[in-house]
């Protein structure tokens, strides 16, 4: 059964850590999945698949610390790999050109950046709110709680739940439409 990008990441990020039997066994999958990656694309050089697995986990491993916890591991892992690829094509003069469709499939994730970007926006603006709002907010409206569980958590009552709420989503409004923006 093949390890999801998930639980990669959760390897990834406990090897970052200094869980070294995650380390040894994010290793040994990647190491499965690049054998199959490069032997896919080298079949005229077989022999030359190892040496590229090698080369690509100890980039990994040199570039580990540049791995952005918040992204999908797979994409970087294959970008890393790709760019192995390249060097070893370039360094026997050929030029191999595999069509954007192929490539795709390799990825095994979907494209997650724009959802990243996103994530990544919000925690900006909810940064600029005291944090008791800011907390009321992600219980609402990312962790999806009802007024009564928000309140519960927050030790309000839910009418003043729904009150700082509201406060704070005109505020982040506020900020955003700019100076005489009406809202709705």
């Amino acid at each position: 059964m093949e390890t999801s990008d998930g639980e990669l990441k959760v390897l990834m990020i406990a090897a970052l850590d200094g869980d070294g039997g995650a380390y040894r066994a994010l290793l040994g999958d990647l190491r499965l999945r690049l054998a199959a990656y490069f032997g896919r694309r080298l079949r005229r050089d077989p022999d030359d698949v190892e040496d590229l697995v090698q080369d690509t986990l100890i980039a990994i491993h040199t570039r580990r610390a540049t791995y952005d916890r918040g992204q999908a591991l797979t994409p970087w892992v294959y970008a890393i790999a790709r760019y192995k690829l390249i060097d070893h094509y370039r360094r026997g003069g050929r030029r191999v050109f595999v069509p954007l469709e192929d490539a795709v499939g390799e990825l095994r994730v979907a494209d997650q950046s724009a959802a990243s970007d996103a994530r990544r926006d919000v925690e900006r603006a909810l940064a600029s709110l005291p944090e008791r709002t800011r907390a009321l907010l992600r219980d609402l409206k990312i962790e999806e709680l009802s007024v009564a569980e928000t309140a519960a958590r927050a030790g309000m009552s839910e009418g003043a739940v729904k009150v700082a709420a509201h406060r704070g989503l005109r505020a982040l409004m506020d900020r955003f439409a700019g100076p005489g923006a009406t809202h709705d």
